[in-house]
Parts: C-alpha cells; structure tokens; sequence
C-alpha cells in the first residue's frame, strides 16, 4: 500500500469524535502502510495540551479500541501527533499553525501536502474555512478538506457554507463525510443491485410495490437536549444518513464505478425527486416525541430542551423519483429515538402474484445494516407434512471471522480522503437536493406551528414510534415489514 506523504490538521483533536473513530482508524492506516513515515498529525482545540499528553490520549484510544497491540507500533504512530492551543475565533493562532505545519512539513517531508479535518462544533465550521483562506495554510501540494455532518441547518446555511469552503478548496478536494456510506452492507447496495440478475432485472416498478427504510435509535437524546431541539430527526438523521441510502436504493447503473460517473448518476436521479407540497406534507409524514415512562424521561421534560418544544424526536415519510428504476415506487422510511431496538435495515417488497396457492406471500429483499450484517431473501416453498405454503429466508451474511475484519466506516473513508476517491462523500448539487426536500417539510411544519394546531404524534418509548406512521403508505393493504 502507498505511503501518501500528508500533514493532517484537526479541528477538534481533543473531542470524543477524535479519540473514539478517528485515532484508532489512523492507525489501522499507519499499520497498513498507507500514512507511515511521511505524515504527521496537528491536533488542535482550546484545551491547554502539550506534545505529549496528546500523544498519551492518542495511545489511549487505541488501546482501548484493540484488543492486542505492539507497543513499539503505538509508540512510533503516537509520535507523528503534535498539539496546538487553538481559537478558531483568534486570527493570530492561525499565524502559529500555519508555522507548525511548515515545520513539520519540512521534518516529515510531507510534499506540501495538506488535509484539514472538521470534527467540531457545526457552527465554526465557517469561520475554520474562511481562516484557512485568509491566512492562507493550504500547501503547495494536494489539499483536501474533510467536513462532518450537518453541513448547515438548511439550504440557506449549507450555500453559505460551501461558499465559504470553496474559497479554499475546490468541489473535488471537499469530502462531505457520513459515516454510514462506510458501513458494510450501505456499501453492498450497488454490488447486489448491479451483479445478480435475480435483483437486477426485476429492480422495476413493474415488481417492487415499495422500499421501506428504518433508522431506529434505542436511546433518548439524553445529554444532547440542547443540540437535538434545534435540529430534529429530519434534519439529524434523514437529510444525511436516509437519504444517502435512498439515492443508493433509486440510482440508475453508473456507466463504471469511478466516483464521476457515480456522482453523475446521482445526480441525474436527484433532478427528478419529487419535493413535496404541504398538502402533501399533511398526508404523507408524521411527526411524533416520545412520552415518559417509569425509566426514562419524556422528551419535553429531557435537559436542556424547551417545555414547549415542536422539535420532532420521529418522522415517517415518503419519497418518490419521476426517473430512474424504481420511477413511481413509494420509498418510505422512518427514524427516531427511543425504539424498541437499535436497528438499522432496509426492506424491498415485491409485489404479490397471482397463483393457485392463493395464500402465497409477496417475497421481500431485507438488508440489515445494524447491528447485524446481512442480506436475505423472503420466499414461499412448500411445507414438508401438510398442505400449504411455508415462508423461508435465503440468507447472505458474514461469519465472525469476516465480521472481525470488517474496517470500521471512518477507516474505509479516511482511507478513500487519503487516496482522493470521493465516490462514498456527498456533492454539493446532491447535498442541495437533500436541503430543498427537507426545507419543504420543515416549512409545511413551521406553518403549522405558526397557525397554533401542529400535528405532533405522541409514541410510548420501547415500542416501533406513533401509530399515525400506520397510515402513509397509499394502500390500506401496506404495512411496516418490520414489527
């Protein structure tokens, strides 16, 4: 594997998103050669650190995300980590990183390359990448910015963003990252779509009646009160997470597999979804919060959140595309907080066939996503001692062996940032769609919170979220697969 010769910046290197994902999976990469002697690591926040104590916090995670190390490797890989006290706010600390980048540049013979990693607080995103231009810290090699979700709180502050972005950095050298574009079956969407004739030639609306998609969290918001209740789970969780797995699920074949040919599939898909109106809105998503129970707080009474909150902690809807494969399917999809189980999958139900069993059923496509790995196939066969027709499951999944070697999602993208393939990252036209869906139901909703009836579902925790969710689907015969 390639020693890529790099100095990466990151903002916020003394955060849980740092220790917990991006340390041990720089490692991962240390180990296999692909950053090794001509790297070096700048961490920066406002926390008084020197050189060592964050060299100390660097082995720490790794040692507590591995189960056996050599110590040697750690040490060595600790010792490319370098600190500096830094105010994103404070002009003059630019002044002093851009000389520590320099220096190390030079030690490391780093070829003026530069990679910059957002890992803080959204709202200075902004301010980071205007400074990184002002004080011009770019190097004379590559330069590649990587930025963490959410990219903005809607359209009107994602165009701010990117404008303030792409004074610095070009589309191609920004990676909007999403961790779950690294999971292991997200990225087996587009392999069993495209390679098995059994799928790909009834991916059609001729054969599929709907796609169904479920992000359940088992969690409250706990202590993210104050940042959930300005945000949502439409904003939090489908403008990134489900709609990336949607535009996988509805993309036509991409003419190969490079990361232009893939965006521009995308693309081309994204034209044609349908934004919806707020009469549509009204009949076609649900909002709900989460009610108290002996063991958990309800969502109003949660810290740091308003009494009054409208902040929505549910929402079903629906998407359609006017083009593509599944052109007209319905593609519903839910997501909240305080589910019965942390679940993450993805059910395809076909349509039902005539047949001279009568009670056969229609087959499905389920992808689990989490916390297990696998694909299978719903299909009827004959029961063995009686009449009838059984339902039987024809299962692809990994074993324990092949799941331990599974990279975690931020090593597969850290390793795609290195290696500048940006077919797993978001483009800006694409992540613009996005906003204009979103801000069309968060302003249907906002109208109706204005008029003083909005419509807000209440769900008991522990179970599968409000009933309401029961009545988007356009035939009364529809359901939730997953119960």
């Amino acid at each position: 594997m390639k020693n890529i010769p790099v100095i990466m910046i990151i903002f916020g290197g003394s955060g849980d998103l740092a220790h917990r994902k991006l340390y041990p999976s720089l490692f991962n990469l240390y180990e296999q050669g692909l950053i090794h002697d001509n790297f070096a690591v700048i961490g920066t926040a406002r926390r008084p650190w020197s050189h060592e104590y964050l060299r100390e916090q660097v082995s720490d995670a790794i040692h507590e995300t591995h189960d056996q190390v050599d110590e040697n490797e750690v040490k060595a890989f600790a010792s490319h980590f370098y600190y500096q006290s830094h105010d994103v706010t404070n002009v003059e600390h630019y002044v002093t990183l851009k000389k520590l980048a320099q220096e190390l540049d030079d030690r490391y013979s780093a070829q003026g390359n530069c990679l910059f990693y957002m890992a803080m607080a959204p709202r200075f995103f902004g301010t980071i990448a205007t400074h990184i231009n002002d004080q011009h810290l770019t190097g004379s090699g590559f330069n590649r910015i990587v930025v963490e979700k959410p990219f903005g709180h809607d359209l009107v502050s994602a165009e701010q963003l990117n404008k303030e972005i792409t004074a610095s950095f070009d589309e191609n050298d920004i990676f909007r990252i999403d961790h779950y574009l690294g999971k292991e079956m997200i990225q087996n969407i587009m392999p069993m779509r495209f390679t098995n004739p059994l799928i790909k030639n009834i991916w059609s609306g001729e054969y599929i009646k709907n796609i169904q998609i479920t992000l359940a969290e088992r969690l409250g918001v706990e202590a993210r009160g104050g940042y959930y209740d300005t945000s949502g789970a439409l904003r939090d969780m489908v403008q990134n997470h489900i709609f990336q797995i949607i535009t996988l699920l509805a993309v036509p074949e991409p003419k190969d597999l490079s990361s232009d040919s893939v965006h521009q599939a995308k693309q081309e898909l994204l034209k044609s979804l349908i934004i919806p109106t707020p009469e549509e809105v009204k009949k076609n998503f649900v909002r709900g919060q989460y009610l108290g129970s002996d063991t958990t707080f309800a969502y109003k009474k949660e810290p740091n959140v308003d009494p009054d909150s409208t902040t929505e902690t549910y929402v079903a809807g629906k998407t359609k595309f006017t083009s593509g494969p599944i052109a007209g399917v319905p593609i519903y999809f839910r997501t909240g907080k305080e589910f019965k189980e942390k679940k993450t999958r993805i059910d395809i139900v076909l349509k039902h066939i005539n047949n001279p069993y009568g009670q056969a059923h229609s087959n499905n496509i389920t992808i689990e996503v989490d916390p297990e790995s696998k694909i299978y196939i719903t299909i009827n066969g004959k029961k063995i001692d009686e009449p009838g027709i059984r339902r039987e499951d024809l299962t692809y999944a990994f074993s324990k062996e092949e799941m331990a070697k599974v990279p975690d999602g931020y090593e597969r993208l850290l390793h795609d940032v290195f290696v500048n393939d940006s077919t797993n990252f978001t483009h800006w036209s694409e992540l613009k769609r996005y906003w204009e869906f979103i801000d069309a139901v968060e302003d249907a909703w906002q109208k109706e919170n204005e008029a003083g009836n909005p419509e807000i579902a209440q769900y008991l925790p522990y179970r599968m979220g409000p009933k309401e969710a029961d009545n988007i689907f356009e035939s009364p015969t529809e359901h939730w697969i997953y119960e």
